[in-house]
């Protein structure tokens, strides 16, 4: 079987690398020479929406996924007339774009917090009438890691931030007090069999995930499945899905979600029966999904824009590096740690020292 991917970063890396255990080739599209997954597949090098290109694909590919959401939905649209391709070109369409999204979110029940549509200066004055300060002006289509994000701390910032946005279709969403950032992750596949890993918490700065910590038996668990798993029959979505949520009075509001395999989830690939790769492969497929269970104590640390010699990190107990192939530069994941133990005491002190080589490399 060949697997194609739409995107050729260190997602489609991983998912290639969970693949060939199982036999399954890849043919990757991607308009970079030397992103990080296309020595472990076919290249086609070029645009995503270069139609010679992606009627190869089809022919080739058996299934296609994509490693990340920004690819255009009518591309999607197109493979489909050719080839299997999920997640839905539907789902694609509304994680792409953050209104469209937020109100799904609401059309199904599942609470956010408050926002609004922003397409001038005066409708974002507006908008902060009600909604209250500190808020965050974000670029509806596009963003990611950070960006396409602006904090607003008073009305002084609003004219001075609709600039920065450069006018594109926006929303405006107040901040909450949060508890704490958790995700989910879940997979489905065809004949409508879903599996969830427990939770993540995370830790973000500068709008770029630092830190994932499993959370086994918490007690969120059923009220974040509920969730996903609304999501996943509304949009009658195959493979994986993480849906991120933040904590708030003991409750759980949605923040967005991702049609794909999910930096919060990288821990899987040693604290789990199967990996979320894997499963993402397995749903795709129509294959039977693996066992969800978690091996121990389990994490995950991102490296940002650095790394340190690989001996600092090899040396250390319990974790396990995965580089992207990558050139490092500000802002840019380029490798992670997983960090897996048999007791909370190991873990803790090899998460420490990882999150303490993280901060000396951090370029971000």
């Amino acid at each position: 079987m060949k697997v194609g991917i739409l995107g050729g970063g260190q997602l489609a890396r991983m998912l290639a690398l969970a693949g060939y255990p199982l036999g399954l080739e890849f043919i990757i599209l991607d308009p970079s020479k030397d992103a990080g997954a296309v020595n472990l597949g076919e290249h086609l090098h070029g645009a995503y929406d270069d139609k010679a290109l992606l009627t190869e694909l089809a022919e080739k590919a058996d299934v296609v996924t994509y490693e990340f959401e920004n690819v255009p939905a009518e591309v999607a649209i197109f493979l489909n007339k050719h080839t299997q391709i999920y997640p839905s070109a539907n789902a694609l369409a509304v994680a792409q774009d953050r209104l469209v999204e937020k109100n799904f979110f609401h059309q199904l029940n599942i609470p956010t917090a408050p926002f609004a549509n922003i397409s001038s200066v005066e409708d974002l004055q507006e908008a902060m009438k009600t909604i209250a300060y500190p808020a965050i002006l974000k670029s509806r289509r596009m963003g990611y890691d950070g960006k396409g994000q602006v904090i607003l701390k008073s009305a002084d910032d609003l004219i001075k931030a609709w600039e920065s946005i450069q006018g594109v279709p926006s929303i405006v969403e107040g901040f909450v007090d949060f508890k704490r950032e958790v995700s989910i992750l879940a997979v489905r596949n065809p004949q409508g069999e879903i599996v969830y890993y427990p939770l993540s918490e995370n830790e973000h700065r500068h709008g770029i995930l630092r830190v994932s910590q499993c959370r086994q038996h918490d007690a969120l668990q059923q009220q974040a499945q509920g969730y996903v798993s609304i999501l996943l029959k509304k949009l009658d979505y195959v493979g994986l899905i993480a849906l991120e949520l933040f904590e708030v009075n003991g409750q759980l509001l949605a923040n967005e979600f991702a049609p794909r395999v999910h930096n919060s989830g990288h821990w899987t690939i040693e604290g789990s029966e199967t990996s979320q790769f894997e499963n993402h492969l397995r749903a795709i497929l129509g294959l039977p999904l693996g066992s969800t269970a978690t091996l121990g104590f389990t994490g995950m640390v991102n490296f940002i824009g650095g790394l340190p010699e690989s001996k600092q990190i090899l040396s250390i107990e319990h974790t396990h590096y995965h580089l992207y192939n990558k050139i490092p530069r500000k802002g840019r994941k380029v490798a992670h740690v997983g960090i897996r133990a048999d007791n909370e005491q190991q873990f803790s002190s090899a998460l420490q020292t990882m999150i303490g080589l993280a901060q000396k490399s951090d370029n971000s």
